[in-house]
């Protein structure tokens, strides 16, 4: 579904950047981590462990185009083009075709790695919700991957499950979250977040006369508890930090943290750049131990 002007409601804006305070010509090491999602992809260019530029941007069709296409978004900024790049790791979903990467690694460590670097050592608990499932994560003060769940494979509580709601309310992802809190009384969740059902389910609530923004109230709420349900399961200690397009999305965290009752974790960075930062911390790490490339 599109609205008047051809919009695609679903999409997250894309943006790119470059740290002007470094210039990346006098670091040791250039690396770069690219996390290729089944809804967004990622690429992160660091400067000796430091952040130097990053791009985001949607996943295509094709793996191996989207996680190039990435990383020449993050390297426009600079100027530059990949012979700066001393490593490059691969992770995500499309791991295995990112073209340029010297290795890959799971999502899993690089969310961990990636979270710690963006919200700081004091993370225990990471919570990852991608396009296509969700991850919780426990992990030392470095990083370290101690434990984890994954919910199964369905698109219920995820990125991509949103994404299809949103587009079938035709309201943009990136107002979803405002708008299921501007609610007088908060109703009661969707019985299922199943894409399928729920998108049944929303449509009988519309015809029933409730709003466009009771109805993202109560998916936003049902997807809350249906995250909460996996967290639970693995124990949430003090130092609970979210990744994923999900973080942006204020009607489930702020629903979600109640249920935690915890504080939620502040950071200046992209909440969708925790993979590929971390994938990129880990490249910088291999420089160190001589496995960058030569030049």
């Amino acid at each position: 579904m599109t609205d008047k002007n051809n919009q695609e409601l679903w999409r997250w804006t894309e943006s790119n950047w470059a740290n002007p305070d470094i210039n990346f010509k006098k670091a040791k090491y250039i690396t770069a981590g690219i996390d290729v999602g089944s809804v967004s992809s990622q690429a992160v260019v660091m400067a000796d462990g430091e952040m130097l530029a990053y791009g985001n941007m949607r996943t295509g069709s094709d793996s191996p185009n989207s996680a190039r296409n990435a990383l020449n978004f993050a390297l426009k900024e600079l100027g530059a083009d990949e012979s700066i790049i001393n490593y490059c790791i691969g992770t995500g979903y499309g791991r295995v075709n990112v073209p340029m990467a010297d290795r890959t690694l799971t999502e899993i460590a690089c969310h961990a790695r990636g979270a710690n670097y963006i919200y700081g050592s004091e993370v225990r608990t990471v919570l990852d919700v991608g396009g296509q499932d969700i991850k919780a994560i426990k992990c030392d003060e470095k990083g370290k991957v101690s434990n984890f769940l994954m919910n199964d494979k369905c698109a219920a509580g995820t990125g991509r499950g949103m994404e299809v709601f949103s587009d079938l309310v035709g309201v943009s992802i990136n107002e979803v979250g405002d708008r299921s809190l501007d609610v007088e009384k908060e109703p009661e969740p969707v019985s299922s977040t199943c894409v399928v059902y729920a998108k049944t389910e929303a449509t009988g609530l519309l015809r029933a006369g409730w709003s466009t923004e009771q109805v993202l109230a109560a998916y936003c709420r049902a997807m809350a508890g249906r995250i909460f349900e996996l967290i639970e399961k693995i124990g949430i200690e003090k130092g609970f930090a979210v990744t994923g397009g999900m973080a942006k999305n204020r009607g489930v965290m702020e629903r979600l943290m109640p249920m935690v009752k915890l504080d939620f974790m502040k950071t200046k960075w992209d909440t969708q750049l925790a993979g590929a930062a971390g994938a990129a911390l880990f490249g910088n790490a291999l420089c160190k131990k001589g496995k960058g490339r030569k030049k």
